[in-house]
């Protein structure tokens, strides 16, 4: 019988590498009032870089989640920014101890990546979503259905790793990138979408059903 392992996400490995390294350099001088402190930080960045394994729904009519978090907003508006009309946002809160692995939240075909530079606002703030860092994705759905989702930037997330490419083709549930240290993801989707969520609601990537494309 194997032993079970915890999956984590390649892009974790130099900084836990480096944790572990400190953490080892202090016990091994024998500052045990620091070797406690250093372990625990070493686990709080295994654990925030873990990459569960997830099961998607059977619908293929279904969106699922791009992150881990709380949902923080639903609202309908007119983007002028991506999809070019009303639409509904999405906004979903990852707080430090979420998982924070990406997914793609259905299957089709990238049409454009859009990166911009900017702030570091606190993510779940008015400021944050006008100003801060942000990369964003806008998918043709393999039903026809135009979308984003957009990669935020928080006060403590310091670089948005974004996979993927123009063109390529994904399926729903597929990992597509992260964001290292607390952050947000916005969805920008059909008004035609029934939606199944709620604010406040904590949902999970690759599983949590937010809605249906019609």
């Amino acid at each position: 019988m194997t032993s079970p392992q915890i999956p984590i996400a390649k892009e974790g490995y130099p900084f836990i590498a480096f944790s572990a390294f400190v953490t080892l350099i202090i016990a091994v001088l024998g500052y045990d009032l620091l070797a406690l402190p250093a372990l625990a930080i070493t686990t709080f960045v295994i654990c925030f870089f873990r990459d569960p394994e997830r099961i998607g729904p059977i619908s293929e009519d279904a969106l699922i989640s791009p992150a881990d978090g709380k949902v923080i907003l639903i609202e309908k508006i007119i983007d002028d920014q991506y999809l070019l009309g009303q639409v509904y946002k999405v906004s979903i809160f990852m707080n430090v101890f979420n998982v924070h692995v990406n997914r793609i939240p259905v299957s089709g075909t990238v049409e454009k990546i859009l990166y911009t530079p900017g702030k570091f606002y606190s993510a779940d703030s008015d400021r944050g979503a006008m100003h801060n860092e942000h990369c964003a994705t806008i998918l043709r759905s393999t039903s026809g259905h135009r979308l984003a989702f957009v990669q935020v930037a928080g006060l403590i997330a310091r670089r948005i790793v974004c996979w993927l490419e123009m063109d390529d083709q994904v399926r729903r549930g597929q990992r597509f990138g992260l964001i290292r240290f607390g952050s947000r993801v916005d969805l920008y989707i059909p008004t035609q979408t029934q939606l199944e969520i709620t604010v406040g609601q904590k949902v999970r990537a690759g599983e949590t059903v937010l809605g249906y494309l019609s």
